[in-house]
Formats: structure tokens, sequence, C-alpha cells
């Protein structure tokens, strides 16, 4: 895994993101999704970057269908944007570096 996104399962999803005091987002992808494996070192670089304000999670959709269903997701990947441990921002589809990380910053000002 990378070192600086945190892969999360159904288990631990509340622990790491609905109780953590900065914003997460959560990239739901699986690995057999070509626009997943390719938003995915976008990700890591935007977690380094802004590692004080944001954590980044990982949730693999095959193996945590009861996150994935519970948040809609139908399409990935999808990157939910969560603040105060609810949904603020929901990005569909493999977008470019600039593109998610202002529609980051607008949740973390």
């Amino acid at each position: 895994m990378a070192k600086n996104t945190v892969e999360i399962n159904d288990e631990t999803f509340d622990s790491e993101v609905r109780n953590e005091e900065r914003a997460v987002l959560v990239d739901f992808w699986a690995p057999w999704c070509t626009p997943c494996l390719m938003v995915a070192p976008v990700l890591e670089k935007i977690a380094g970057d802004l590692a004080d304000k944001l954590k980044v999670c990982k949730l693999n959709i095959d193996d945590n269908q009861k996150t994935a269903s519970e948040f809609g997701v139908m399409s990935i990947p999808t990157m939910i944007i969560f603040k105060e441990g609810k949904e603020r921002d929901r990005i569909i589809g493999a977008l470019g570096e600039s593109e998610i990380t202002r529609r980051i910053k607008k949740q973390i000002v």
C-alpha cells in the first residue's frame, strides 16, 4: 500500500473516517478498475501534500460491499469527502489532480 493513504474496510470505516478530526477523502475503488489505478498516484500525491489537513483512505468495493452500498456507490472511482463525519462532496470519475485538489480545498477551509 502507498505510504500516504490508509487502506480501510467495513469494520474500520467509522474509526478511520467518522471519528477523524481532519477532513477525509475516501476513494471507493477496485483492483480491476483502470481509471481507479490511474487516479491512485494522484491521490497519493494529494495525501502527502495535504497531510496536515486531509486524510486519504482507500476502500476496495469488492471486499467491502456493505460500506459501498451504504453510500450508494454505483460507479468507480468514486471519491467522497467527509468532514466532521458527514459527506461534504462526491467526485465521480478519474478527474485530474487540479480539479480533485480544488474540490478538496473547498471542504478543508
